[in-house]
Formats: C-alpha cells, sequence, structure tokens
C-alpha cells in the first residue's frame, strides 16, 4: 500500500504539470475527415497489386507483397502520397469458407507485421488462417514504407559499450539531456516537414485505407501492445466500419496517460515484473547458481553489472547493453532460462553467451541494408507528436527521482529513451477520448496478462470501461506481454472463437473470462533449444513492441 500511495500522488503530480486536453476535446479536423474519404474511395478503386515480395522483407515466396499508398497529410490528400508494404497469404480454406481479411499490427511505435502471414502454418492459428487472409504490414515511416522516418547517421549511433546508472550523476543527466536535444534535431532536420504527420491519427487513417485496399467493407483487426491503441482510435473514429478487434496487450487509453504517465506505470510495472525473473531464477538455484533467494539474485546482476562497467565484456557489453537484454526478461519468461544461463556462465568465467545475447544488432545500415534506428526514430516521431509532454527536464528529473526510489530497474532508462519530447519542435495532437457508447461497436475482445510490464493490467480494465459490450480475457499470474497466439491454450481458444464466430465470453454488463497460467519455463530443456522470442515478435518486430523500454542504449 505504501507503494501504491506514492506512487498515485506521483501519478496526481505529472497531470497537473501538463497541458492534456479533457476528454473529448479532439474531433477529427473536417479537412482531415475528407482526405480520408478521397483516399479510402481512390484505394478501393485502386485495390493491391499483389506480386514477388521485396528482398529486404526477407519472406519466403508463399507470402505475396503489395503496396498501398496513404496521403502523408491527410487534411492535403492530393499532395505526397507515402507507399506501405503490405504482405499476404490467402485462406487456405475453401472460398465459401473465407470470412475475410485479418489485419494485424505488434506495435511499438516501429514495428512492421510483414512478416505475420507465417503464423498461417502455426498451430494456435491454423483454423484462423484457413478463414483469413492474413495480412501485415509497414506503417507510415517504418523501414518498408517508402518514406521511412531517420533521426540519426548510423555512423553517430552509440555502438556500446555504454552505462546504464539506476542512480545517474547530474553530470550523467546533463549528457544524456544534450543527446536527447541533439536526437530531436536529428528527426526533424533528416526527416523535415513531413514529421509532423507521422502520429497515432494517421496510423489510424491508414488502417482505413487499408480496410479500403482490400476490397473490405468491415475491419476484422488484430493489434498487440501500442497496436491496441490505434485500433482503439479507430473503433472510436469508425465504430460503423468495425467487424471484429482484438486488442491484445492493451495500452492504457486515457487521454492524461499518453505518454508521459504510461510510462511511468510502465517502469513501476516493470520492477515487479523483474522481481518475478529473479525469483524463478532463485527456484533453480542447483541450475544456475546466481542465489537461492531474489534478492540473491538481484546481488548476483549488480556483480556482473559493476564487472562490465570495468571490463566490458568483448568490448562491446557494457552495463547498458545488459540491461537492454534483461529488459527483454519483462517481456515474455521464454527469455528467461538464456538470460539466467548468460550471467550464470559469465560469473564463472564465460562470457560468450552474454555476449552473444547483448551485443546490438545494427551492423545492417554499415552494409547498405535498413537503418537499424528506423524502429527507435519512428517510436520517437509518433509518441512525440501524439501528446503533450513535459518541456522542462526539472519535471522529469522530480517525477523519476522519487520513482527509482521504489522501482530502480527500468525507470532511468525510459527517461532517456523517451526524452526528446521533452525538445521537440513538431505540433503536438491533443489525444483522443477513446470511448463508444453501448451499441456502437460490435463485441471486441481484449486480451491481457495480469503481470504485463510493458503495459500493465490497469490498462486492459481501462478500455473495457470505454469500449462497451467488450469482453476482457485475463491471464491470471502471468507477464507475457501479448498472449494471443501463444503458449496459453485458454487463450488461444477464446481468440480463435472470437475470430470464427464473433462470439465474446461472459455476460453483460461486464463480460469477462479468465485463464490459468501458461507454464513456467522450464531451466534445462529451453537453455537447450534456440531462443524463444515473445509472441508480440513472432508475427513482426516485437524488439519495438514495447512502448520504449529498454531501447536508449542504441542512441
Amino acid at each position: 500500500m505504501r507503494t501504491l500511495a506514492l506512487y498515485g500522488a506521483l501519478g496526481s503530480m505529472v497531470l497537473t504539470s501538463l497541458a492534456v486536453a479533457p476528454a473529448g476535446a479532439l474531433d477529427t479536423p473536417p479537412a482531415e475527415t475528407r482526405g480520408l474519404l478521397a483516399a479510402a474511395g481512390r484505394a478501393a478503386t485502386e485495390g493491391i497489386q499483389w506480386g514477388v515480395c521485396p528482398a529486404a522483407e526477407k519472406l519466403p515466396s508463399s507470402v505475396q507483397c503489395g503496396t498501398v499508398r496513404v496521403p502523408l497529410d491527410y487534411a492535403d490528400p492530393g499532395s505526397t502520397r507515402i507507399g506501405l508494404t503490405v504482405s499476404r497469404v490467402k485462406a487456405s480454406g475453401p472460398a465459401s469458407a473465407r470470412q475475410g481479411a485479418l489485419v494485424y499490427n505488434p506495435g511499438g511505435p516501429g514495428a512492421s507485421s510483414t512478416s505475420f502471414p507465417l503464423v498461417a502454418k502455426a498451430p494456435a492459428w491454423k483454423r484462423i488462417s484457413a478463414a483469413y487472409d492474413l495480412i501485415g504490414y509497414a506503417p507510415r515511416g517504418v523501414t518498408g514504407s517508402s518514406a521511412p522516418v531517420s533521426c540519426q547517421d548510423p555512423a553517430d549511433r552509440a555502438k556500446g559499450p555504454t552505462l546504464a546508472p539506476s542512480e545517474p550523476s547530474e553530470v550523467f543527466k546533463r549528457e544524456r539531456v544534450a543527446r536527447a536535444k541533439t536526437y530531436a534535431q536529428g528527426c526533424a532536420q533528416r526527416t523535415g516537414a513531413g514529421l509532423r504527420h507521422y502520429h497515432s491519427l494517421n496510423n489510424a487513417r491508414d488502417l482505413d485505407v487499408l480496410r479500403a485496399a482490400l476490397g473490405e467493407a468491415e475491419l476484422t483487426y488484430m493489434g498487440a501492445s501500442y497496436g491496441t491503441y490505434f485500433g482503439a482510435l479507430y473503433a472510436t473514429l469508425f465504430p460503423q466500419r468495425v467487424r471484429r478487434m482484438v486488442f491484445d496487450a492493451p495500452v492504457h487509453p486515457d487521454p492524461r496517460h499518453v505518454w508521459y504517465v504510461n510510462n511511468l506505470d510502465q517502469s513501476l510495472a516493470f520492477e515487479r515484473r523483474w522481481a518475478d525473473f529473479r525469483t524463478w531464477v532463485a527456484k533453480h538455484h542447483a541450475v544456475y547458481g546466481l542465489g537461492s533467494t531474489a534478492d540473491e539474485v538481484g546481488e548476483s546482476y549488480e556483480k556482473v553489472r559493476v564487472e562490465l562497467a570495468a571490463r566490458p565484456a568483448g568490448g562491446k557489453v557494457g552495463p547498458g547493453q545488459l540491461h537492454a537484454a534483461m529488459i527483454q526478461a519483462g517481456y515474455h519468461d521464454g527469455f528467461w532460462p538464456s538470460r539466467a544461463a548468460a550471467l550464470s556462465r559469465y560469473l564463472k568465467g564465460d562470457p560468450k553467451p552474454l555476449i552473444e545475447q547483448a551485443v546490438p544488432q545494427g551492423a545492417a545500415a554499415d552494409k547498405g541494408g535498413p537503418d537499424p534506428g528506423n524502429g527507435t526514430a519512428v517510436y520517437t516521431a509518433v509518441e512525440c507528436n501524439d501528446a503533450p509532454w513535459p518541456e522542462d527536464f526539472a519535471v522529469w528529473d522530480r517525477d523519476n527521482t522519487r520513482l527509482a526510489k521504489i522501482a530502480p530497474f527500468e525507470t532511468w532508462d525510459n527517461v532517456w529513451m523517451n526524452l526528446p519530447c521533452a525538445y521537440w519542435k513538431e505540433p503536438r495532437q491533443k489525444p483522443l477520448d477513446v470511448r463508444t457508447g453501448e451499441g456502437a461497436l460490435p463485441p471486441v475482445l481484449i486480451l491481457a496478462a495480469e503481470r504485463d510490464a510493458a503495459t500493465p493490467y490497469e490498462g486492459a480494465l481501462e478500455l473495457q470501461r470505454r469500449l462497451r459490450g467488450s469482453a476482457l480475457v485475463t491471464e491470471r499470474d502471468a507477464g507475457t506481454h501479448g498472449i494471443g497466439g501463444g503458449p496459453n491454450a485458454c487463450v488461444n481458444r477464446h481468440l480463435e472463437t472470437y475470430l470464427l464466430t464473433g462470439e465474446v465470453p461472459g455476460k453483460t454488463p461486464v463480460r469477462r473470462a479468465s485463464c490459468a497460467p501458461h507454464p513456467e519455463p522450464d531451466p534445462v530443456s529451453l537453455e537447450r533449444r534456440t531462443e524463444l522470442r515473445p509472441p508480440s515478435d513472432l508475427p513482426g518486430r516485437g524488439a519495438t513492441a514495447r512502448l520504449g523500454a529498454g531501447s536508449s542504449p542504441g542512441r
């Protein structure tokens, strides 16, 4: 209760410091409404010319690709248009049983779902892929679109090793403030005047143009993490065009939370999930030898951090790279065995597993490939454009210094990830009040894990309150970020039933169902396999489907 009371006071303090739009303050501007109608009409006429996927997508021949063109600025739809790469695997069942196209977005902001159609052969998706064309796409600004956002020359990205102090000094803070200012300036200089048009409302509008291009009168959509947020914007703006929607690991949609408060919530939730990981490692002390209590495991981790600060592993892995790797354990417990094994082996004199897991994978641009910083650039552009942020670092410093006393694991890294928004010069959007009235929207399905750190569970409860008639399925006492199509058969039954029949669990007025948690990972068997990726990464690029956590070392 003490922690909750402290954080409640902190949240109230933050809200008073932001010029947040009141609920319902934003109506879609008429010019942009007309622009969207024109763009959707044109897309319906043009359709999508399906063919071989671009080589950069690295997709097999079973997947087809095409391009949908959307206005950069919906208020001026006749000017610049940008191309979004769209991918497809056609429904495998008989034509008579086809239900249309299922569009998926894995989140970010900054993640592409062009590899989503590959789930067609996965057991959890077999019946769904028989009924639906599986559709992935690269949202505006993402590599795979014709106008990728860029904020930094790849040569200027920090290659490591970097530090990640949980109690940063004033000197360190000043250095990060300077870096944030430079990054924000770089976004404006490298992306140009169009930068202001990369935001969530336009992502929702793009979704409607994609719907029209696919020839669908109504949208069937599944979004994870950030994908739930602009999916909820779509449901609010265009409820009459929704057929079915799945919101997996929902973002808290309250306009007052977007995005500064949501990131504070995330930092607090990661502290609990970090404790879950350490508790699991302690249960398997006989395997890893990192300690028989969560506190002892934490001491082992701190020992590794100290040693890496003095002598980076392989000359590349410092505390910043270690922290970025360990953050992934907060998203999915499939990472737990490999991360624990890497710490264990490092302390026994073998740094190789840690180096393999923690060295940033960022050499693509140096070899003429996609910019490895694109995901972070899009994330920054969208979140900074979407809403007001504190513009005085003193506010960030005050709020996060207090928060770090109870949640040191993730707090400051989240600050550095989002701090460019304090120095953003583009006009801010006013967050839309996500809300639908009774009967305005068909029943939609919300999926959430009770201990999700990236999008805390309260966001799922709030989204259900705002989307009248929606149903919530909770995986109890679990923390996987994105649970649809994952290891929980109960969750997958609800997902499949809904997508195939439209039926949701529970009874009105509050439709809810719960599933027991999926089994904890086995410390031996998973360690010997290829490292698992989070479900949000299976269809797309889950490394950026995380609302910012753990990405700042690359800047």
